[in-house]
């Protein structure tokens, strides 16, 4: 496996694992055997949030990595959370993946929820303040739920508007890092609104936005990102129509050499496939 150095100190695989929909539509056994199959097979960038699988997804992922923290990369972020209602959606998880799993099998499911802000999903998270003292108190969380001490990487999750306090959140990610509890920290975005954060990208150590082959604005990514570090997810998601799964993924790897591409991967075949492009 291509290992990338995004970060001064810190090395990544340049293929790394997007662990959304653990626990969340995707359950424990096939998740433990994915997770078990990327590590075997030399993947070690984890990237998580404190509400993958409406709040599970980092005890879950932390319980998986024991004795195996020095040969991974934890990436988690802060600003978004899974509430109350949550826990009562634990105990029907199974019936609502029976229950999606026949939609996407009829052609009904709606995976985008970028064009479908009022999604099931939305009902069970909150958008959190971000200021320092919810920044440190989410921190200690996902440390806690991952059994670390440190993360590698720390980001703010997909902010839907400006970051007035941004002051205040460098602040306080230097502190941080001074204290070895974070390594990094960084920005999560949707590239459509990138506008919103302009002034101030240059202020974070590393940037994880969405990017596929051929979707709009590609070339112009490629021109003023092809060499930077990054890093990627939603790669399959839209782009170029008639180009295969592993044609976008090796075109990414092409054009980004210096970035990682995030992956939610759940069969061991498509993971292998996968590693066989790096």
């Amino acid at each position: 496996m291509r290992t990338i150095e995004l970060v001064s100190g810190i090395s990544s695989s340049a293929l790394g694992f997007g662990c959304a929909p653990i626990l969340g539509s995707v359950d424990a056994t096939t998740a433990q055997r994915a997770l078990d199959c990327a590590l075997d097979h030399g993947i070690t960038h984890f990237d998580l949030a404190r509400s993958y699988g409406y709040g599970q997804a980092e005890h879950f992922v932390g319980k998986s990595i024991v004795g195996r923290r020095d040969k991974v990369v934890l990436a988690s972020k802060f600003g978004i959370k899974a509430n109350w209602k949550a826990s009562f959606l634990r105990p029907l998880k199974p019936l609502v993946r029976l229950i999606k799993d026949k939609q996407k099998k009829e052609g009904k499911l709606v995976t985008n929820t970028a064009n479908n802000p009022n999604s099931i999903a939305d009902h069970f998270h909150d958008r959190i303040p971000l200021h320092s003292n919810t920044m440190r108190s989410s921190l200690e969380q996902s440390l806690r739920a991952l059994g670390t001490d440190y993360l590698d990487y720390f980001f703010v999750h997909e902010p839907l508007q400006t970051l007035d306090y941004i002051d205040e959140l460098s602040d306080t990610a230097q502190r941080l890092k001074e204290e070895g509890k974070i390594k990094a920290w960084g920005l999560a975005f949707a590239r459509s609104q990138e506008r919103l954060h302009q002034t101030y990208l240059n202020r974070f150590d590393i940037l994880q936005f969405d990017n596929a082959f051929g979707a709009s604005g590609y070339d112009k990514t490629v021109k003023e990102r092809g060499k930077e570090p990054n890093i990627f997810f939603s790669p399959l998601r839209g782009g170029k129509v008639g180009v295969t799964p592993q044609e976008k993924l090796g075109k990414l790897f092409e054009d980004f050499p210096q970035s990682v591409i995030l992956c939610s991967m759940f069969n061991e075949r498509h993971i292998k496939e996968n590693i066989k492009l790096v």
